[in-house]
């Protein structure tokens, strides 16, 4: 009775595994359908002022987020959506008077 109480333990794990890889198999199949993976927009430019310069760069939630230096001791923030490359805003940091 032993060897039969572990004959169907067996199948049963046997099934399991079997169920569980299929699993893994299908999630993978729908992501590269999907098309999860990065999808480039190609090149674009991103115009910031004559005499800035980049002081840091972060990317966050699917945007580039560009830290500038400008003239006259200003600095600005840009942020860029990744999908697209738009510029979907920028943020002027004027010191304190």
């Amino acid at each position: 009775m032993p060897i039969r109480g572990l004959t169907i333990f067996v199948i049963v794990m046997g099934v399991v595994i079997v169920l569980g890889f299929a699993v893994v198999v299908a999630t993978i199949a729908g992501r590269l359908a999907r098309g999860g993976g990065g999808s480039s927009f190609g090149s674009s430019a991103i115009v910031i002022p004559k005499g800035g310069r980049v002081r840091a760069m972060t990317a966050e939630g699917g945007r580039l987020i560009l830290s500038l230096s400008l003239p006259q001791g200003k600095a600005e923030i840009l942020i860029i959506d990744l999908k697209t490359g738009a510029r979907l805003g920028a943020i002027a940091l004027n010191p304190a008077p």
